[in-house]
């Protein structure tokens, strides 16, 4: 048929009112139909039906950008980048912090991995309290959590003094769960459509952007000066010091210029959800729905190893580099600086592709094969004891690996759409931080034991892995067909296209129908 039955007309109504239409007692309905009727296009269907929830009454939706989104972006991703500065300013000096705090190597990396163990019992009361009570209060408490740990990091400088710095540091991997997954959320809330990839890219740069400082400054303020422990020691209160001064401040900007949402929603999306009484929103049955989403948990395994990697490959990196290139520290910053910064280029540059584009799955899949790519070569190339080849090799992998971050996010967010942006890239997260512990220790071991090479190959066996699961996600973008849905209109884009089939005797169940109809 032209179109699916309708549902409204009544057998008076309906064109198709003849002797040959009658109800059957099983409750079917039974249809003979002759050529010349099949001829005839039956009237629309009642589009309503095929709507989410709060869809029926868009003619009073009015979407609108303001000026204050950009304020937003900017103030979280500096605290965000000074969070993501703290996780990192340990692990790039190891070989200096075991020697000032008398400590092993295995002590200095908990203070990289305790950001990943905060974050997995953390994330359902952090993403519950992101539902609740909304993206400001979220945003006040990564920030303030975050300023609070610097402050105590400044109490720590003193070689029997390593407990004091793991509090603190404990501190910022709390407020590190206020943080991670708020860029799909400010994306979303304050950006429209034609932005939001490019906006939730921006919002993840600020983090890199705090690695890669963490791997810039620490070897530059804190020299190694073994044999002068009280120089050290003024040179790490330095550092302490600048960072509170800093994120003390991000601490009061987030007071005054973070809010929930603006007054009206910036896209269809949002405008569709917005009409959504809260009291029909459940935070358990949000969790449920992710996890029965298949595709959204093969995204969940297969962003857990990539960012995984990136976690572990980036807490390592001091002693991988060292192992091959002894006294290089002060390279191995750069090293890292120039991994991030070039993944940050990546991110910006994916997240804008996807604007224009909105090929999210194409675009994931050859990022992760890039990125496997940039791992082998990166592998194999780390000890031919020329370090310009390591510069771009490592420039290269960060490339690809971290500008896949805001990818996952975003296809996240498509993919599950209409669930909260900051469920789903909380979950992401949690399995990142999952997958970086594991990988960190199972990679650092070894190292430690064999070779870089050998944790090199490891976690390059699983990126592969990767992208077998990356290839058999299901691509649907809800939140998209939303957006370039008529809704002024009252259209609404299906998720799904239904089938249709020219055939004497077709049983086909539909929403739209009451009943199953045998024609």
């Amino acid at each position: 048929l032209p179109r699916f039955l309708p549902r409204g007309p009544t057998p008076t109504s309906s064109p198709l009112n003849k002797p040959a239409y009658k109800e059957l007692s099983n409750g079917s309905v039974h249809i003979t139909l002759d050529p010349k009727v099949l001829e005839q296009e039956l009237p629309p269907p009642d589009e309503k039906e095929a709507m989410l929830p709060g869809e029926q009454n868009n003619e009073t939706l009015e979407t609108r950008l303001y000026w204050r989104r950009f304020a937003v972006l900017a103030v979280f991703s500096l605290y965000s980048l000074v969070n993501a500065f703290q996780w990192i300013q340990y692990c790039i000096i190891t070989n200096i912090f075991t020697g000032y705090y008398n400590v092993s190597s295995i002590a200095i990396d908990w203070l990289s991995v305790v950001y990943m163990v905060a974050y997995i019992p953390l994330i359902f009361p952090a993403t519950w309290l992101l539902d609740k009570k909304g993206l400001r209060m979220t945003a006040l408490l990564g920030a303030g959590l975050n300023a609070l740990g610097a402050w105590v990091k400044c109490a720590s400088v003193g070689p029997g003094l390593f407990w004091v710095t793991m509090t603190a540091q404990i501190i910022c991997s709390v407020a590190q769960v206020f943080i991670l997954g708020l860029p799909s959320r400010i994306a979303s809330v304050w950006f429209g459509p034609g932005e939001v990839s490019t906006a939730c890219a921006a919002a993840v740069l600020g983090n890199q952007l705090g690695v890669a400082i963490g791997f810039l400054l620490p070897p530059v303020l804190v020299p190694n000066t073994a044999d002068d422990k009280d120089l050290m020691g003024h040179n790490i209160s330095i550092m302490f010091y600048g960072t509170a001064g800093v994120s003390t401040l991000l601490f009061f900007l987030t007071v005054f210029v973070i809010k929930d949402r603006p007054p009206l929603p910036p896209s269809k999306a949002q405008a569709v959800l917005s009409t959504v009484p809260a009291e029909d929103y459940s935070y358990k049955k949000s969790i449920i729905n992710l996890f029965k989403n298949k595709p959204f948990v093969l995204l969940l395994i297969s962003y857990g190893i990539m960012t995984g990697s990136f976690y572990s490959v980036s807490t390592l990196l001091n002693q991988m580099i060292i192992f091959h290139y002894p006294g290089e520290e002060l390279n191995t910053g750069r090293i890292g600086l120039t991994l991030v910064v070039a993944g940050m280029f990546g991110s910006i540059l994916c997240g804008i592709w996807l604007d224009r584009t909105k090929t999210y799955k194409l675009t994931t899949l050859i990022v992760y094969i890039l990125s496997f790519v940039g791992m082998v070569v990166f592998t194999f190339t780390l000890n031919l004891n020329h370090l310009l080849v390591i510069f771009f090799t490592a420039g290269a992998l960060g490339f690809f690996m971290t500008g896949y971050l805001p990818i996952g996010f975003e296809f996240g967010v498509e993919i599950t759409y209409p669930e909260s942006e900051g469920t789903s890239s909380g979950l992401l997260n949690a399995f990142a931080q999952v997958f970086g512990i594991i990988f960190t220790f199972i990679q650092g071991h070894l190292t430690t034991d064999y070779s870089p090479l050998s944790g090199n190959i490891f976690l390059c066996a699983w990126i592969l892995l990767g992208i077998v699961l990356t290839a058999l996600i299901k691509s649907d973008l809800k939140r998209h067909g939303v957006n370039v849905s008529n809704i002024n209109k009252g259209q609404a884009v299906p998720t799904e296209l239904p089938s249709e089939k020219a055939s004497s005797d077709v049983k086909q169940e539909s929403s739209s129908l009451p009943r199953e109809t045998s024609i």
